[in-house]
């Protein structure tokens, strides 16, 4: 498939949408979309050319969802989602089996679903996974990424009308993984989106969540965690596209960094069209400066086409900690490594709180904690 030009531009960052890769350029670094990113890190993804590796998946489904391994012709994959640059038209392209996961009409999930990606080399593999709620249903998916691999891939949500999805994706890689990875949302009629990243490990990832909406009535929230260690790149590029009347979302991202040439970037697009009158969105980047040497770098842009809206607006904050919070707790007896690793939990806490799951909830403090040990 070439340029899908009956696809509208996602975003000022993201004017083409097509499933051929000969449609977007090989990217030099100087375009917007790719300024921040270190294209000399991406092991070839950006060209193309990087050697074949594995990536398994193994699914654990509730006992309500259906899991299909499909090939590339089957008619579900890539209905709620073009790719948008080069390496997901990249990822679209080579991807050889694709994960399907079916909650059917009303059925309420009893058990998580869990999607574990385990890479096992230091090649480059492919992906594709479709998660479809049909109308009525509920259901939670984690995924769960871990091992060594240079690994693309896109995910598609499809959430049917009333339908209810909450997902949990956990990017726990090696330290010399890449990752880059494109999750879209596509949301009917009255249907509920939460979205929670948490991404800890790797040497690059760049992840980009992005939600539609087919019907009035939708509601998606999208947060993220990251903890940034020296030399580590991490990117969210999130993207809500309102083109539907009296839809809401909210976005909250966290993070913290620490060590030289550790760096965060996070952008944040929210397009309100002149069709989605009733709108109400909010979007927030927080992060905290641990050591010298880290960078924030955080984009929040806000483009609205109509006045009738029910609320629009966005927040950004890079700073160190608060060295009255650490004299408070000094001031009462704890030790300043304790009350440094108590204003960090405390600047997490209200997140971790969303995660519904308390064991993966624990997983994830833990390793916040293990960072802060380093």
């Amino acid at each position: 498939m070439g340029l899908d030009t009956a696809v509208k531009p996602l975003s000022t960052l993201h004017e083409r949408a097509s499933y051929d890769v000969a449609d977007f350029a090989v990217p030099t670094g100087r375009e917007e979309e790719w300024r921040f990113t270190p294209l000399s890190r991406l092991r070839g993804l950006h060209e193309g050319v990087a050697a074949s590796a594995n990536v398994t998946v193994h699914v654990d489904a509730a006992p309500e969802a259906t899991v299909e391994t499909v090939g590339r012709d089957d008619a579900r994959l890539g209905r709620a989602y073009v790719p948008a640059d080069r390496v997901s038209a990249q990822a679209y392209a080579s991807f050889e089996k694709a994960t399907v996961i079916t909650v059917p009409r009303e059925a309420v999930a009893s058990a998580p679903t869990v999607v574990t990606f385990t890479g096992s080399g230091t090649g480059t593999a492919y992906g594709h996974t479709v998660v479809r709620l049909e109308p009525m249903a509920e259901a939670v998916v984690v995924l769960d990424h871990r091992g060594s691999a240079v690994y693309a891939d896109n995910v598609e949500f499809v959430v049917g009308e009333g339908a209810t999805l909450k997902v949990v994706s956990l990017q726990d890689w090696a330290d010399d993984a890449v990752h880059v990875s494109h999750h879209h949302a596509q949301l009917a009629k009255d249907a509920v989106f939460r979205g929670f990243v948490v991404t800890l490990g790797g040497d690059l990832v760049r992840l980009s969540p992005s939600v539609s909406y087919s019907g009035p009535g939708g509601d998606a929230e999208l947060n993220g965690l990251y903890f940034v260690d020296a030399g580590q790149h991490l990117e969210h590029r999130l993207l809500v596209d309102h083109s539907t009347p009296d839809c809401r979302s909210n976005v909250d991202y966290r993070g913290a960094l620490q060590g030289a040439d550790a760096h965060a970037v996070w952008i944040g697009d929210v397009i309100i069209r002149v069709e989605a009158e009733g709108t109400d969105t909010y979007e927030l980047n927080r992060n905290l400066l641990l050591t010298d040497g880290a960078r924030a770098d955080s984009v929040p842009n806000l483009e609205i086409l109509t006045g009738e809206v029910a609320g629009a607006g966005h927040a950004s904050t890079s700073g160190r900690l608060d060295d009255e919070h650490i004299f408070y707790l000094q001031a009462r007896g704890i030790p300043f490594d304790d009350a440094r690793r108590l204003v960090i939990r405390g600047f997490f806490a209200q997140l971790l709180e969303k995660i519904e799951i308390p064991e993966l909830r624990e997983r994830v403090l833990a390793r916040v904690e293990a960072e802060l040990e380093k």
